[in-house]
This record gives C-alpha cells, structure tokens and sequence, in this order.
C-alpha cells in the first residue's frame, strides 16, 4: 500500500469555475460550498462559479475561495474511502491542511484565512510591495542577488519551491532589480500578480494581529502530522501549530525541505487536494520516484481512482 499525503495548494492556484464540476456531481463537495456561504454571510459560491478574474484575485476573496474549493474536493476523496497519513500546505493552504487532520473546524478555518487575507493586504500598500518568481537558479545564487539589490528596498526569498524556482519578496523596486540581476545571469524573472508581497519581513505587523487572533481560535492536536511552512517540520500539538502560523506570514516558505522531509519517511503518493496542479509540478521536480496526482474536477478524480 502507497503512504499517501495531501498537499493543498495556496493563493495564485484560483481561477474561476474551480470546483463547479466537482460539486455539480458530488453532494458531499456541493455541501461545503454552502456551508461556506453560510459562515461567511455571502454568496461566496457564485463569485467562484461565475465571478470574474478580478473579483477572485481580490486576497479577502481568494483565500476563502482556495480552502473552500480545496474542502469539497477532499470530501470526495473521503467519501471514495481515500484518506491521508500526512498533508502539507504552501502558505494558505496549510490551513486546508490544518482542516484535513481535524486540528482546525472548517468552521473556525473559514473566518480565520478571511481574516488573514484583510491583514496581509493591509499590511503594506498596494503598489508598495512586489513577488517574482526566479526560475534556473539555485537558493544561494537567489539569495546572493536579494543582498546587492537591497540598495534599492528590501527584499528576500519567501518561497523556496523546488530545484531552480525561489520566489522573492519585498519592496516592488528591489524585487525588480533582483529580477535584472537573474536576467544578466541568462535565468528567467516573472513578476507575480499578487497584492502584497507574502511571507516577507514587510508583513511583520501582521504577527501581532495574527498572534491575538489565533489565541481565541479552537485548535486541536493534529490527528495526523502536518508539515510546517516555517520549519518544515510536523506539527501536532495546538501551542506549536498557533506559533507555527503566527511566523509563517512574515517568513520563507520551506516547501522543498517541507516535501523532502516527507520523502525521507517514506511517502511515495502525494495528491494536490485544490485547484491547479502547481504543487503536483513541483513534486516531479524534487522527486520523480514517487507517485504525483492533482484532483480538481472529474477528469482528474478518475484519473486517480485508477492509479489507485
């Protein structure tokens, strides 16, 4: 039998219409879309279904609209008796995580990333901050390029993804410098489209609000291990997992580590529980030994009740 884990995929995986298919066939997945327009006291499945681009590229929309979508998803794959024995999320989507090993109510979970996504946007001004992702090199050569261009703002790395892909984040002037310098070494710079730069030293004020609002949030023992952004370690215990959420809005995303510790206790099925198949993309470049599958819609549930 595989040793399976759910990865759960973060902010930038959205686009419109993810999740309709699923939940126009499968009652379960339907449910969570209406438990989640419920909670938040708005009609948050027609901005997924029928919405347009904009509006779900809003952070306050799209982060509900992630672990929601991600939720129906993973109620399908329950009720096909598929079930985890670790999951890990990249930024946003360790909450999903969080949900999946029944340490956080997707109740609780839904107010809360609403709640992060206001205070992470609020953070630094738009137009401010920026993110690219540097493609063909490695971490230190990334890392070397934020410390010369820090003479025009701050930036550093804050998603260590996978050989040859670190995204930076900072001030919108150094991260396009940064972007230059990887060009002048024949590597390839892609500005993001996001509206703040994430997992920042720009975004420490959010700490604070973080550390007051996850204090009063019911948080349980995990019941399975989930791998951390900030350490890349498992969290299991409640005060661990508040800390652990607290730091991973202001510090580096560990995905690499993150999946490599994963790796080396034997996990050799890895399924991306949400929209897109960017966690699933990465995977094959850390490993390609293991079993990688995304679910999004039906054609790609099929494809993994097969390979099962």
């Amino acid at each position: 039998m595989p040793k399976c884990a759910f990865l759960f995929p973060g902010q930038g995986s959205q686009y419109v219409g993810m999740g309709k298919e699923i939940a126009e066939n499968h009652q379960e997945a339907m449910e969570c879309f209406r438990k989640a327009d419920e909670i938040l006291g708005y009609d948050l499945t027609d901005l997924i279904f029928n919405g347009s681009e904009d509006e779900l590229r809003q952070t306050e929309v799209t982060q509900p609209a992630i672990l929601t979508v991600s939720m129906a998803i993973m109620a399908v794959l329950q009720k096909e008796g598929i079930r985890p024995e670790a999951a890990a999320g990249l930024s946003l989507g360790e909450y999903s995580g969080l949900v999946c090993a029944d340490s956080l109510s997707f109740e609780n979970a839904l107010p809360l990333v609403k709640k992060r996504a206001g205070f992470m946007q609020n953070a630094v001004p738009i137009g401010v901050g920026g993110m690219a992702a540097v493609l063909g090199l490695n971490s230190t050569e990334v890392e070397s390029l934020c410390r010369q261009a820090l003479e025009h703002g701050h930036v550093e790395p804050a998603n260590y993804n996978c050989p040859g892909q670190v995204v930076v984040a900072g001030n919108r002037e150094a991260v396009e410098e940064v972007c230059r310098l990887a060009k002048e070494r024949k590597a390839r710079a892609v500005m993001l489209s996001v509206s703040a730069p994430f997992h920042c030293k720009l975004l420490e004020p959010v700490e604070e609000q973080m550390e007051q609002l996850l204090q009063s949030a019911e948080i349980k023992q995990a019941r399975i291990p989930i791998v951390a952004n900030a350490s890349a370690s498992y969290l299991e215990e409640p005060e661990e997992i508040r800390q652990s959420l607290v730091r991973q809005v202001s510090h580096p995303v560990l995905w690499e580590d993150s999946m490599k510790h994963l790796l080396e206790d034997g996990y050799d099925l890895f399924i991306e529980v949400g929209p897109g198949r960017v966690l699933t993309g990465f995977m094959r470049k850390i490993s390609k030994k293991v079993k990688s599958q995304h679910v999004e819609d039906l054609e790609t549930l099929e494809r993994l009740l097969k390979l099962l």
